[in-house]
C-alpha cells in the first residue's frame, strides 16, 4: 500500500511567517491586540491604502467592514468588524450595531452561495479570556461547517488542511457578496 501525500506548498509561507505583511507592519513589530499610534490591527489594514485583494477585505460600509481571517479555522472563515476600534458591544453606536448585524447577514449570504456548506458559525469572542485574539477591536467571525470537517489532522495533530489559498477564497468571497446599500463594495 501507498503513503498518501498531502501537497499544500503554498501553505509554506502562512507556516513561516512569511509574506505577512498586511499594513506595512511585520508581524512581530504589531503583536495580535495591540494599539498603536495609528490604531488598531484592524484599524491599519482598513486604511492602510493596499488594494483590498492584497489585505483580503471583501466589503466596506459606512460604519463596517469584512476581511477574510488570515489565520482561517476553515476555508471561507470571514469576520464582520466596526471600522474603528472597539472592544465590547457596549461601545457600539447605533449605526454602527446595525450596521454590523447587517454586515453578518450579507456574509452568511455569500458564503452560501461560494460554499454552499452544511450549517454557518456565526460568533464573537470578547476579551482575551474568551479567545479574542485582537480583543481591542471586537469582530464577529463567520465560517462555513460541513459535517466531519474536523478530522484526525485537528484531532491528532492540531492542524486544519484548507484546500485553497486565501487569494482563491477572497475571489469567491467576493464575487459572492451581494451588493448592499452603503459607500462601496471595496476597493
Amino acid at each position: 500500500m501507498a503513503l498518501d501525500r498531502l501537497w499544500a506548498g503554498w501553505r509554506s509561507a502562512y507556516v513561516t511567517g512569511e509574506g505577512v505583511d498586511i499594513a506595512g507592519d511585520a508581524p512581530s513589530a504589531a503583536p495580535a491586540g495591540s494599539q498603536g499610534a495609528e490604531g488598531s490591527l484592524f484599524e491599519r489594514i482598513l486604511t492602510c491604502g493596499l488594494p483590498d485583494e492584497r489585505t483580503f477585505v471583501l466589503w466596506r460600509g459606512t460604519h463596517c467592514a469584512a476581511l477574510l481571517n488570515i489565520y482561517p479555522y476553515t476555508t471561507g472563515h470571514l469576520m464582520v468588524l466596526p471600522r474603528r476600534a472597539v472592544a465590547d458591544l457596549d461601545g457600539l453606536e447605533p449605526e454602527e450595531s446595525a450596521e454590523l448585524w447587517a454586515g453578518v447577514q450579507l456574509a452568511v449570504r455569500a458564503l452560501r452561495a461560494a460554499y454552499q456548506p452544511e450549517g454557518i458559525n456565526v460568533g464573537a469572542n470578547l476579551g482575551t479570556a474568551a479567545g479574542a485574539g485582537v480583543p481591542d477591536h471586537l469582530h464577529v467571525h463567520v465560517l462555513p461547517r460541513w459535517s466531519g470537517d474536523t478530522n484526525f489532522m485537528t484531532t491528532l495533530a492540531e492542524t486544519r488542511v484548507l484546500p485553497e489559498s486565501l487569494e482563491q477564497t477572497w475571489q469567491k468571497l467576493r464575487t459572492a457578496w451581494p451588493e448592499s446599500p452603503g459607500p462601496e463594495r471595496g476597493r
